[in-house]
């Protein structure tokens, strides 16, 4: 009988969000200009003659460990995985034994995997029924985002400076608008400006919003937290939504949850505070929101994904010079040239 895995909170993770592999993509870079097969043979080449040697940690290792150790929370005779993580990487097979090779020496109870030879791994999302897709790839996210697949970010460089994250627990800070919630308060602020935006959120306050790319994560996160042995308030899970808004605006925010019927554990209302300082003292595993202007500075300390917008919504206007040249970064000249990024 196939595995169910309806009930299993699921996270697709690609290879480079995983493990840092930009000492390879160094590899490629230097052929990439001259020769673009030469530099893919080259790549080929050193993943084979490096492929026992051991990866640093990526972005996303945090948030792995830490959602695969719930496992420990398994009920004997429960036929439904608690969480599973799949590996999806567009390396092939054979390039693909160091990242095999890491995930045994780490020990990390992964047992699934595509490797799909540089073919897209979006297709295969719900093959896996993933919830949550985490990658450095930002064609492929945009595409799980536009299709209304399951939740996608690209996860930025990892910290240079973490401070140490809870072991025993998962701590997953989401911003609101545009993540949790659809983007159309943010379009009212855009236009309206900060008093036209608190004035419609008051009236609406009775008004559930509506779902963002994030609320079906969310909800399968507060399944998770039901299956667990233990009470909501005291579950090793612990979700905060850290958002720029503030009063009048909160109480639609509250009452969205609660129509929806999902616990949160920490909310707050920043009103033009600046987040990366109560990000950091969440601790959490990762924080997930739509604007560079919030990421970049909590990436430097937590584990931070971007939620793209969706390619027909209003707020997806293209980036500055400037924030390209900061995503950049997160896109190898390897995926470029083989993924069409």
């Amino acid at each position: 009988m196939p595995l169910d895995l309806s009930d299993t909170l699921v996270v697709g993770i690609s290879a480079t969000a995983l493990f840092d592999l930009k000492e390879a993509d160094t590899v490629f870079r230097a052929k990439f200009q001259q020769d673009r097969q030469t530099a893919v043979a080259e790549y080929r080449a050193y993943m084979l003659d490096h492929e026992n040697e051991d990866l640093a940690d990526g972005t996303a290792m945090p948030l792995v460990r830490s959602l695969l150790g719930l496992n420990r929370f398994q009920q004997e005779g429960d036929k439904h995985p608690l969480v599973e993580v799949v590996v999806m990487s567009r390396n092939s097979p054979e390039t693909g034994v160091r990242v095999f090779n890491n995930i045994r020496k780490r020990g990390l109870p992964i047992s699934r995997h595509a490797f799909t030879g540089g073919e897209s791994v979006v297709e295969y999302l719900e093959a896996f029924d993933v919830d949550l897709f985490l990658t450095t790839n930002i064609n492929d996210a945009q595409r799980v985002i536009d299709g209304k697949l399951c939740a996608a970010a690209i996860v930025k460089r990892p910290p240079e400076d973490r401070p140490p994250l809870p072991e025993d627990q998962v701590r997953i800070a989401f911003d609101g608008d545009a993540v949790l919630f659809d983007d159309s308060s943010e379009l009212v602020y855009k236009v309206e400006g900060l008093k036209g935006f608190h004035t419609s959120e008051d009236k609406k306050q009775d008004e559930p919003m509506q779902d963002g790319p994030y609320a079906q994560l969310l909800r399968k996160l507060a399944r998770l937290q039901e299956r667990l042995p233990v009470s909501v308030e005291f579950s090793p899970v612990r979700i905060a939504i850290v958002t720029a808004r503030n009063s009048p605006a909160e109480m639609r925010v509250i009452k969205t949850l609660r129509h929806w019927g999902v616990y949160v554990n920490e909310l707050f209302f920043l009103g033009g505070v600046e987040k990366t300082k109560v990000v950091k003292a969440f601790r959490a595993h990762i924080f997930f929101d739509d604007q560079d202007l919030h990421l970049d500075p909590v990436a430097k300390f937590i584990p931070s994904g971007k939620v793209p917008y969706r390619s027909d919504s209003p707020l997806n206007v293209p980036p500055a010079k400037s924030e390209a040249s900061q995503e950049a970064p997160q896109v190898t000249d390897f995926q470029r040239v083989l993924h069409g990024v």
